[in-house]
């Protein structure tokens, strides 16, 4: 069965093989037995909507992805993510009220069979099991690439043997966050033994942080003062500008953050602070 993929926009993420199409009608020879719209943002809805118009004459038209708010199925290797990426479970124990991962996955940890890739996208992978995170380290440590926990690791419920295992795997990256006020005592924890372990230095800055900025009540001194306090720790604060249900971002908060997610102001940020 030949399906063609489409998305409404492009991502790093995105897969580029022979069967993705990017925000655009078929084309005069596309044919296909079905056609998959996926849909990461909710604020892309309305687009994904005006493509199932245009694809429907080609085939029958399937929507999903995680803005369509339904669970997502089994992890399938590169068809809509770029080979590289992986997901080996779904579900968050938390309730952030801020996020939708927990409400469109459930709270209840759903462990997949582990497959091969680097950049780890899992909700909570430290809520999973003991054996299942050690079958995901164990997978990581065969790859050609380096990895990544790009999805983010959850620095309050951080151990030391995942400390041990992060050791040993030398990772290229590793995101945490830092969202409320009672992420940071954890967050500064966590940056401390990773320090002291010795995988990863401040210098090297691989060891990032998302830190939420803009939701209502915040305030641009209050949210600079958090980014500082990250760059504080040894870590790399990277401001993730809350959006609405409809997408919308405050353009002073779009302004204020872009210096703050870009890695060379971030290091001249660093540089002065020292």
């Amino acid at each position: 069965m030949r399906i063609i993929r489409v998305f409404p926009r492009k991502t790093k993420a995105t897969p580029d093989d022979e069967n993705v199409r990017i925000n655009c009608p078929p084309g005069l020879f596309d044919e296909a037995d079905e056609i998959h719209i996926s849909v990461a943002f909710t604020w892309d809805l309305p687009r994904a909507e005006w493509l199932e118009k245009q694809w429907r004459s080609v085939a029958p038209v399937k929507i999903g992805g995680p803005a369509t708010g339904e669970k997502g199925g089994n992890f399938i290797p590169g068809m809509y993510l770029k080979p590289g990426y992986v997901i080996t479970s779904r579900g968050c124990p938390n309730s952030c009220w801020f996020c939708s991962a927990w409400k469109r996955e459930g709270r209840e940890i759903r462990e997949f069979p582990v497959v091969d890739g680097w950049n780890v996208l899992d909700d909570n992978l430290l809520a999973c099991s003991d054996d299942h995170i050690k079958t995901v380290f164990s997978m990581l440590e065969k790859q050609k690439e380096r990895a990544q926990f790009t999805g983010g690791l959850e620095a309050k419920i951080l151990k030391d043997w995942h400390i041990d295992l992060l050791s040993n795997l030398k990772p290229q990256r590793i995101f945490f966050a830092y969202d409320t006020p009672d992420d940071y005592e954890p967050l500064l924890d966590a940056a401390k033994r990773i320090f002291s372990a010795g995988f990863l230095s401040p210098a090297s800055n691989n060891i990032r942080a998302y830190v939420l900025i803009g939701y209502p009540k915040d305030t641009i001194i209050k949210a600079k003062n958090r980014l500082l306090s990250v760059l504080k720790t040894g870590m790399f604060p990277m401001a993730m500008v809350w959006r609405n249900e409809q997408g919308y971002r405050s353009p002073e908060w779009i302004k204020f953050a872009w210096p703050w997610s870009r890695p060379a102001c971030i290091s001249a940020f660093k540089k002065e602070l020292a």
